[in-house]
């Protein structure tokens, strides 16, 4: 699959107002500061496409985007971000579970991690939400460019390690860096898979 064009459709506040659910649909999320706007405009070959900020939590909203006018590819808010008041990062996680469960489109949530570090337990917490609700997942190790080849490794094994204690089967996993464009191709060939046999989704429903 080639990404030819990429248009901004709508930010929204509530579920309600998203799109009319007749397209497939994936969506990209991660802890506040992963580099997932970074990301997103990487494989959309559009660097102004999805707002990018040093400022964690920058994301509040669910943005839509579509995609060669027949899917939507969606920038959820970040998780986590604890400058953010209790009762404003509890409305975000509703918001974004409720998301999460009920889009009836949704066909893949990439999980983004930071490839620098050990395994979080707050990325932990959210992968292992994933897998009870029975959520389609693949992981997306984000700025790679920033570790040494034995670095990466060894974090990659710590996150496989850790998540084998409660998958049996890891979900895909994708080794990124938007700064060098690694794993670009990879991401958008599985991306393409999900979504171009589809374009007819109207038709199954």
């Amino acid at each position: 699959m080639i990404i030819k064009e990429a248009t901004f459709v709508k930010s929204v506040t509530k579920i309600s107002q998203c799109p009319t659910p007749d397209k497939r649909e994936v969506a990209f999320i991660g802890r506040s500061n992963v580099g997932k706007s970074s990301l997103i405009n990487m494989l959309c070959n559009n660097r102004k496409l999805a707002k990018t900020s040093s400022t964690p939590g920058k994301t509040q909203t669910i943005n839509h985007f579509l995609i060669n006018k027949s899917w939507y590819l969606v920038d959820l808010p970040g998780y986590g971000y604890a400058k953010v008041g209790k009762a404003l990062r509890q409305s975000f996680e509703n918001f974004i579970s409720s998301y999460i469960i009920n889009r009836e489109n949704l066909d893949c949530l990439f999980v983004l991690i930071d490839s620098r570090h050990e395994p979080r337990e707050i990325d932990m917490e959210f992968i292992r939400w994933c897998g009870e609700k029975e959520i389609p997942i693949a992981l997306v190790m984000t700025k790679t460019d920033k570790l040494k080849p034995s670095e990466l490794e060894t974090n990659i094994k710590n996150y496989q390690d850790t998540m084998h204690r409660d998958w049996e089967e890891l979900p895909p996993m994708f080794i990124t860096s938007a700064e060098t464009k690694e794993g670009k191709e990879e991401l958008i060939e599985y991306i393409g898979n999900i979504v171009e046999p589809s374009n007819d989704f109207a038709d199954e429903e």
